[in-house]
């Protein structure tokens, strides 16, 4: 799978302009606030029909302007798919394929597999839970189609109990037969996403271990654990002893979406501990683990984005990562850097061909 064409109309500080790229390595180049994540964002865009950088749509249309559109056409299986995302304001999001118009964007996640390793990945080290769980849930989807929609519909129901929650409190009542109801369909969508986590993560886990070897050089061991409530019992046990706790609350405090993933160097916590340089590293050898377990999934080579990489990490430590890129592994890679010359030195060591755009 390649990106051989992308166009962007009003999409953040781009008016109008196209890109035809290589197959193997493209690479752009300026200094800060010349859109070099934005574009990668664009391509990120056409996997997942949002920003990987900001959730609200409305704000990635180009100042002044009503609408944005992003087109791309890639090369699967010797034919051209061609997707286009636009928006136009006070208009839901439109996501086409090939012309035809998705009715949910969730039966798109997955055609096009994609990995981006950012700055903004930090967020997964020192932000809260959610973060982590939509990375598992991100890695799962793009191989499963059945666990977006399970996801889904725990997240309505989740809802939908919370509000009846609101309501008792507001109205001074209860009902717990009403509440049971949602109980029992927690259960049933929980008890089937804890069990594909649980899967998930025991095969990733060595991944990602082997991968932080690879990029460190065997220097510290690293470690990460699944956290969920469910491994101490069954969700409607856990949602009965909670009960008066979640009137008091007003919200529903266990199930599958109080998840976590605790993230370790050397015993201790990432988080408190790591370097920067560590951190970036568990986070690029995450990443990578991801395109790795994506890859055997789907048999399917993940675009890999790789923005602002070679930014606080040693020399050592980019020589290990451009190793781990100069094999038939990877598939189409794309690069933003703000030293053109240090982009060229690099990315001609992996052998590779490339094309650079600066912008």
């Amino acid at each position: 799978m390649h990106l051989q064409k992308i166009t962007l109309v009003n999409f953040k500080n781009f008016e109008s302009q196209s890109f035809d790229f290589e197959n193997k390595i493209n690479c752009f180049v300026g200094n800060n606030g010349v859109g070099k994540t934005n574009l990668l964002d664009a391509i990120y865009y056409l996997s997942f029909a949002k920003s990987y950088f900001n959730p609200v749509a409305i704000q990635n249309i180009k100042h002044n302007q009503e609408f944005f559109m992003i087109q791309g056409e890639y090369l699967l299986d010797e034919k051209i798919d061609t997707v286009v995302c636009s928006l136009k304001r006070g208009n839901k999001k439109v996501l086409k394929r090939n012309g035809k118009v998705y009715e949910k964007f969730s039966d798109h996640i997955g055609h096009l597999p994609l990995v981006i390793i950012s700055p903004a990945d930090r967020d997964l080290i020192i932000e809260g839970s959610d973060i982590r769980r939509k990375f598992i849930d991100n890695v799962i989807s793009q191989s499963d189609k059945d666990y977006l929609q399970i996801i889904l519909k725990y997240n309505k129901v989740l809802a939908q109990r919370n509000s009846l929650l609101k309501y008792f409190a507001a109205n001074r009542t209860f009902d717990a037969l009403n509440l049971k109801v949602y109980d029992e369909q927690l259960k049933t969508y929980g008890t089937v996403i804890f069990k594909k986590r649980s899967v998930f993560l025991d095969a990733f886990i060595p991944i990602f271990r082997s991968r932080y070897q690879s990029i460190s050089n065997s220097k510290e061991v690293v470690d990460m654990f699944y956290k969920s409530q469910l491994k101490d019992g069954d969700i409607v046990e856990l949602l009965d002893k909670n009960l008066e706790r979640d009137r008091v609350l007003q919200y529903t405090s266990v199930g599958i979406h109080k998840d976590d993933l605790i993230f370790e160097i050397d015993g201790y916590p990432v988080k408190k501990f790591g370097s920067q340089g560590q951190q970036k590293s568990y986070l690029i050898a995450l990443k990578l683990a991801q395109f790795d377990f994506i890859t055997s999934k789907s048999n399917i080579k993940p675009i890999l984005l790789l923005d602002d990489i070679f930014d606080k990490l040693d020399d050592l430590r980019v020589e290990q990562l451009i190793n781990l890129v100069n094999n038939d592994h990877f598939g189409q890679l794309f690069i933003s850097d703000t030293h053109e010359e240090r982009t060229e030195e690099v990315v001609k060591r992996t052998k590779q061909s490339y094309k650079i755009f600066k912008l």
